[in-house]
């Protein structure tokens, strides 16, 4: 036997005897549309329109950066009205809620959130016709923020 082949096969039972099979493989749910109706209120929403960037591993939930931009082209007749960032898990699910006009020039923010464990995070944008697109992204969080210790 090679070096090489004794490192593989080394390594392939340390993983076997690591992780039960029903553990190698972690099931991340879904994101659940409903918990975006603390903003829209039983309007369609539309999974299009706005990007929104997250790091997919954050090692402290305190400050985590994120950018939300909605394609729009900013103008009297079509505008975005806010942008709302909604958690999974926080104590206040709705976290944010920006005002933009016309007069904004570009639907683009850039900040930082406070997030109480690994979760889902969605940036709501309403539009100024009423209609309301959305974009969702899982961040998983090794030090948890948001926590009532009383």
């Amino acid at each position: 036997m090679k070096r090489r082949e004794f490192i593989a096969t080394l390594g392939a039972a340390g993983a076997a005897i690591a992780l039960p099979a029903s553990q190698a493989i972690a099931q991340v749910p879904d994101f659940d549309p409903r918990m975006l109706e603390i903003v829209t209120r039983g309007a369609t929403i539309t999974r299009a329109r706005v990007a929104l960037e997250l790091p997919v591993l954050a090692d402290n939930g305190n400050a985590i950066t994120m950018k939300v931009a909605v394609a729009s082209p900013m103008s009297v007749a079509d505008h975005v009205r806010r942008i709302h960032l909604v958690s999974e898990r926080n104590p206040v699910r709705l976290m944010a809620a920006f005002h933009l006009g016309p007069r904004s020039g570009r639907a683009e923010i850039v900040s930082r959130l406070r997030l109480a464990g690994s979760q889902w995070v969605a940036a709501v944008a309403e539009m100024s016709d009423g209609t309301f697109f959305y974009a969702a992204e899982r961040v998983a969080v090794t030090v948890s923020a948001c926590i009532d210790e009383s």
